[in-house]
């Protein structure tokens, strides 16, 4: 990501930030509006470029999205996207990439003013763990001939009324406006905005059998002392491990497991 998008990205979501601290703010249409918004720009090549254009005088940019959302979407996202395309962006794909993080992060922070963002975080993850293991369920889920709205009623029958709202919007948004991800991807990423809403990094922790409450305390605080950061343990059993723990923190891999130990054992045998 090149300094210019990071830094409008950066801004555009401290206004998401601003904006969501009026109770007034409907963050699931929000989302909704952002969202639809992202789908124009991921369709319209020529707007993306014509909205990131460094030569273009911001407010005549902003002039255009006024003109363009002008009873599409609701006021805040009119209000989001018009300073958006004031600022400066290395790709026009950066600008539709940002709008469609804003729409993400409008669910996660909505599930953190309920108390809920834990409970989303643990469900993202436990549904990725859930769609890895059935093909049939990843295939439905990522069949390209399918219709975006029969999708979304396959989410709603898995995740309806078992899931909390934010999860089953950030899941529906996900499967039916990839974006080119794999849904693998797009689940681990959200993962991350969530836990970056309270400052924390995602670790994956495999174990070969359950980790009791004191466990998972010890090697939270292990790992919150190792990274400088709090951390939101994704856990994960499986068997094949043997023993110990493995630990993926971003592209950081701790391998502590027997099986680890072994396979490190053979290739230095067989060196």
């Amino acid at each position: 990501m090149s300094s210019a998008t990071r830094q409008s990205t950066a801004a555009a979501r401290e206004r998401l930030e601003a904006l969501t601290d009026h109770a007034s703010v409907d963050l699931t249409a929000l989302s909704g509006d952002l969202l639809d918004v992202t789908r124009v720009l991921d369709r319209e090549v020529s707007l993306r470029r014509i909205l990131t254009d460094p030569a273009a005088p911001g407010q005549a940019k902003a002039d255009l999205v006024g003109n363009l959302l002008q009873g599409k979407v609701g006021a805040d996202a009119q209000d989001l996207v018009s300073g958006m395309v004031r600022s400066r962006w290395a790709r026009g794909r950066d600008l539709a990439d940002a709008t469609e993080q804003l729409a993400a992060l409008s669910l996660i922070i909505s599930a953190d003013k309920a108390g809920e963002l834990d409970e989303v975080e643990d469900e993202l993850f436990r549904f990725g763990r859930v769609v890895a293991g059935n093909v049939e369920l990843r295939s439905a889920l990522t069949d390209q001939a399918a219709t975006g709205s029969a999708k979304a009623e396959l989410v709603s029958n898995l995740l309806g009324g078992k899931a909390k709202a934010a999860t089953v919007a950030l899941v529906t948004a996900l499967v039916t406006q990839p974006r080119g991800r794999s849904l693998e991807s797009g689940l681990e990423e959200y993962s991350r905005l969530a836990a970056g809403r309270r400052g924390r990094v995602v670790a994956l922790v495999t174990t070969a059998v359950p980790m009791s409450d004191a466990q998972k305390d010890r090697l939270a605080v292990s790992l919150a002392s190792l990274v400088g950061r709090q951390v939101h343990l994704n856990l994960d059993v499986d068997p094949a491990v043997l023993g110990g723990v493995r630990v993926e923190v971003g592209d950081e891999i701790i391998e502590g497991t027997i099986a680890g130990r072994l396979d490190s054992a053979q290739r230095g045998l067989a060196g």
